[in-house]
């Protein structure tokens, strides 16, 4: 099927549509990405000013009248208990990347349905326009051009008739 300048305009618009868009979606992902890595590095600094800061107990004073069993148990649970806060911290980490994760995913899928409603949209008009094109073809490759060719004839033969005129009579 042959593209009149029309059908090219439509299509061009389409493409400038397509490219606008993946240009935002690129610019939500890097603003995204922006506002994941300010949260990361701010989340460890205000961690002391919502609990407050960390106070252990003195190790020295905890290990006063104990004999060699009661040391290792003692090195045993401090052990323990740093593994468990390393977990905590590991934990809530990951935590607070899942969130992030999560409201990221839903953006991307509201932006991603909206996408798909102006595709659709999209589709349909040129659809229809496509439609419109095939009629118009059929008609200018049917019974409109053998009706085109005589009238055009008889245009120029009444034009030749009326300059041969003008210029015998001027």
């Amino acid at each position: 099927m042959d593209c009149n300048p029309s059908c090219l305009n439509l299509l061009g618009s389409h493409y400038k549509e397509m490219n606008r868009r993946k240009d935002m979606v690129t610019n939500l992902r890097s603003k995204s990405n922006q506002m994941a890595s300010a949260f990361n590095m701010s989340n460890f600094a205000n961690r002391d000013s919502l609990l407050g800061p960390e106070t252990k107990p003195d190790t020295m004073s905890r290990t006063i009248g104990l004999d060699n069993s009661g040391l290792i148990g003692l090195q045993r649970q401090l052990m323990k208990d740093e593994g468990l806060e390393k977990l905590e911290e590991t934990l809530i980490s990951t935590k607070h990347i899942a969130l992030a994760v999560s409201e990221e995913l839903d953006l991307h899928t509201t932006l991603i349905d909206d996408l798909g409603q102006h595709v659709d949209v999209t589709d349909s008009h040129l659809q229809r326009v496509q439609k419109n094109m095939g009629i118009l073809n059929k008609h200018i490759n049917g019974g409109w051009s053998c009706m085109c060719m005589p009238l055009a004839v008889i245009g120029i033969v009444v034009l030749l008739v009326l300059i041969y005129l003008l210029i015998k009579y001027l």
